[in-house]
Parts: structure tokens; sequence; C-alpha cells
């Protein structure tokens, strides 16, 4: 029987468990192996198959500091089929909690994990793994390729409202024949918004692949064959998602050679 991809899965030192959970059941959905990588958590011996450079409490601070009543009103304005709501009513309150008692405290930079991912960022590409990045991590990989950054988004935002939210409120268009559009399918994709800064130039070999209508960009990825994956969203906090879970499906089926 052939082995599971080992998957590496970046995240801080403290804080980032709940991103770590959802992160790593995501992957074993998958059908691969979540290895858990943080600067004081080294990369375990042996090759890693694939990387997700994760997101970070750090880069959105306090976007979760909404009552539960208020995240049942976005829930109703958000799901409009029944059975999705149903199911958000139980799950979206649960990933609320848990965010909100696992949550990263630290709201500054994370010197360390800069470095750290730099590294794990400039092997992969050199060792052609496939690479996902979540959020920050898809902001460290496009700085890593020499891209810049939006460091604050408020201008974007003064005619068209800011979104921030852990539910799928916010709709990005997909570029027509990318990658993305052929894991997720081409339509329109609905997806949360829990971040401050965003990609501003792409970094080399990066293209923009999915803006939102104030023409953000939402997400990157590298041409030609080569699994290197950026999204600003979080997928992993969308597990019945099944558009979003293709993300993480792409990358373990690169990872195991597919």
């Amino acid at each position: 029987m052939r082995p599971r991809p080992r998957i590496g899965i970046t995240g801080p030192d403290r804080g980032g468990l709940a991103a770590w959970i959802m992160t790593a059941r995501a992957i074993r959905r998958a059908g691969g192996r979540p290895v858990r990588i943080t600067p004081a958590r080294h990369p375990p011996r042996g090759r890693l198959d694939g990387l997700v450079i994760g997101g970070g409490a750090d880069v959105d601070p306090g976007l979760y500091g909404q009552d539960p009543l208020h995240l049942m009103r976005e829930i109703d304005a958000s799901e409009p089929a029944t059975g999705q709501r149903l199911l958000a009513y139980m799950l979206y309150p649960l990933l609320w909690l848990l965010r909100r008692l696992l949550r990263t405290k630290h709201h500054g930079g994370d010197r360390a994990r800069d470095l750290l991912e730099t590294e794990l960022i400039r092997r992969a590409l050199a060792d052609g793994l496939p690479v996902l990045g979540i959020c920050r991590g898809m902001q460290l990989l496009n700085v890593v390729q020499g891209g810049s950054l939006h460091q604050d988004l408020e201008g974007f935002y003064r005619e068209i409202p800011r979104v921030r939210s852990i539910l799928p409120r916010k709709m990005v268009t997909l570029a027509p024949g990318s990658r993305l559009a052929a894991l997720t399918g081409p339509a329109p994709l609905a997806v949360n918004a829990l971040h401050h800064q965003a990609v501003d130039r792409p970094g080399r070999g990066l293209h923009a692949v999915a803006r939102e209508p104030s023409g953000l960009v939402q997400a990157i990825e590298a041409s030609g064959p080569r699994f290197v994956l950026g999204v600003q969203w979080h997928p992993e906090y969308l597990p019945q998602k099944v558009r979003h879970q293709r993300l993480f499906r792409g990358l373990v089926r690169a990872a195991g050679g597919g």
C-alpha cells in the first residue's frame, strides 16, 4: 500500500491551535499525513512531500470579536439554503469558539516564524514540492518571490463595505484557465475574510488568479504544471464546502505524484 504523502503545516509557537486542528483535519480527509511545524518544532527527519504555509492571528487581530447572536445573523444572511443553514448553525459557532479560545495572543511580528517559513518556502520551490499558502502564508510566499504587500486595506473599502467574517460572505472571481478554477470550478466563489493585509504586486513567476469586487487580489499561483497556490481566505474553516476542500485534495494529489 502506498504511504500517505507527508504534508508539513506551519504555524506559530504560541496559539494557532485552531488553524492547525482544522488544517490537519482537511489534509487527513484529502488522504495526506499532516506534520506540524513551528519555530520550536522543526521539520522532522525525512522528506516532506508537500507544504502548507498557514495563516496567523497576528495578521488579523481582533477579527473574531463578535458575539454569537451577531454570528447567527450572519449565518442567516450568507446561507440561503435550508440544509446549509442548519449545518452552519452547528458548525460556525463551534469554529468561532475554538478560534476565540485558541487564537494567538501575540499581535506583533514573529521574526522566528518569518525566518523558518521563508527557508521552507525556498526549499520547497527549489525541490519542486507542492505548496499551498493560506492568508499570511500567501502573503509570505509572495514576498519570498520578490512581490509586495498592501500593509493596510482600509483604503480599499471606502465605497465597498469591508467584510470580516469566518463565514463565506465575500464573492471572488476566478481567472479562466487557472489551476484554482480547475480545482474549484470556474464559477465565482464565496470566501471568508479574516485579513487586514494582502498581495499588491505578485512576485516572480506568480500571477493573480482571483480578485474581489474592489480589485484586491484574493489568490495567486505559479505558471506551469507545479502546484504553487496561495489563497487569501481560510479554506480550513470551511470543511463543509466541497469547493474549498478541493484545494487540499489537489495539494495532496500533487504531493503523491498524481
